[in-house]
């Protein structure tokens, strides 16, 4: 694995504890912004917003420098985002920070697929995928608890300016570990980048994705309540079983990532059935502490870990370059948006569990979204056309999908 895919991975890592920290530090920053509690919460909102409609936007006059100029721009425009947070004299200028690193992270995330790519060799594509995205599992590992402490022990500003930090050392890693990378080319013209997104199963493609990633944030979103409202724990032992959580993502990450290259689509078709079952279970058993606990880690292993199998596939389809994939990072969270808007609406109209009926619903659609790309397979002949490799591959997820349908 070359090192330079872990150095991407860090960049990942100071991403994710920007977006994270907020959701932390609620009510100090409700007091410090003098804003209320939700207002807070639309900082989050605002984030993911800028993510999913602003990211690409970014990406595009970044195509035809070289991927990692790119990422030293990016991470700039992040600097200057988090800077200016750490230095809010108010709630309108958080908010403005807030927009700004939310759409300088998603043209770092897809500029940095593209790049990972680029770098390993295409048995360890999907393998360097996962360790790239282990950078977003840690960020929930590690990245959250300790923004969050920080935060605690020496006021939410600090929080800030250490991401602020963080952000200057992965910048200068990048630097230097990334340094072979610089030389190949850019991401290409626009105009090839955006023939790419004519394609109708690219599109499919990026709507399993946010089924997928919804799916698993109905739970994520609300795991608070339903881990103490429903399962009754207490609130301090949340924290940890977050961790556990946290845990069981990176474990699932680097399965899948294994899997990724050869069997993206019937990995993506297991994990959706299994999330639906265990959503399901949640929904019913979540008042038992023990099975809710086992329930609540397999979402952790089969839920956000679609990532490297989701990138196989859009790559396949479409192509691994930046616009491309920052599109598809935009659907993953859209996907979030989804499920926390969609979410509060179930809750408020049918209670605290329709949150997880909810969940395993958008698990069932994802699963239906598998299966124009399965029948294609069925009836593709390996070798014959354009796409043949990605075609002979699809035959075989296409058969491991037909098994496990039969079988179930």
């Amino acid at each position: 694995m070359p090192r330079a895919v872990y150095v991407l991975a860090l960049g990942i890592f100071a991403m994710v504890t920007s977006e994270f920290a907020v959701a932390g530090l609620m009510p100090q920053l409700a007091e410090g912004l003098d804003a209320t509690v939700p207002q807070i919460g639309y900082l989050i909102t605002a984030f993911s917003v800028a993510m999913s409609f602003g990211g690409p936007f970014l990406a595009v006059p970044l195509l035809r420098l070289r991927q990692k100029s790119a990422l030293m721009i990016l991470f700039g425009i992040f600097l200057v985002g988090n800077l200016l947070a750490a230095t809010a004299t108010g709630y309108p200028v958080m908010l403005v920070a807030r927009v700004i690193s939310g759409i300088a992270a998603q043209a770092f995330f897809g500029i940095s697929i593209s790049l990972c790519v680029r770098l390993a060799r295409p048995e360890l594509r999907g393998r360097a995928i996962a360790v790239l995205m282990n950078g977003l599992m840690l960020g929930t590992l590690l990245g959250l608890p300790l923004a969050t402490v920080i935060g605690e022990r020496l006021g939410w500003r600090a929080a800030f300016w250490a991401v602020a930090v963080l952000t200057v050392a992965v910048a200068l890693c990048t630097a230097a570990g990334v340094s072979g990378a610089g030389h190949g080319e850019g991401g290409g013209s626009l105009r090839a980048e955006l023939g790419a997104l004519r394609n109708p199963r690219l599109w499919l493609a990026f709507v399993t994705s946010t089924l997928i990633i919804g799916a698993t944030f109905t739970l994520f979103s609300y795991v608070n309540p339903v881990l103490t409202d429903l399962a009754g724990f207490s609130a301090g032992s949340v924290p940890l079983l977050l961790v556990a959580y946290g845990a069981a993502t990176v474990v699932g990450n680097t399965v899948v990532g294994r899997l990724a290259d050869r069997y993206a689509l019937p990995v993506m078709a297991v994990g959706l059935a299994l999330n639906t079952v265990f959503l399901a279970g949640l929904a019913l058993f979540a008042q038992l502490r023990v099975p809710a606990v086992g329930l609540l880690l397999g979402v952790g292993l089969v839920g956000v870990t679609m990532n490297p199998a989701m990138a196989s596939r859009v790559q396949r389809i479409g192509n691994a370059r930046p616009l491309v994939n920052t599109v598809h990072n935009s659907f993953i969270t859209l996907g979030v948006i989804l499920s926390s808007l969609l979410g509060g609406l179930a809750i408020d109209a049918w209670g605290l569990r329709a949150v997880l009926w909810l969940g395993a619903g958008m698990a069932v659609a994802g699963l239906l979204t598998l299966l124009p790309d399965a029948l294609r397979g069925r009836s593709a002949v390996p070798g014959q056309g354009p796409g043949a490799q990605g075609n002979t591959t699809a035959g075989a997820d296409a058969k491991v999908v037909e098994t496990l349908t039969i079988g179930s």
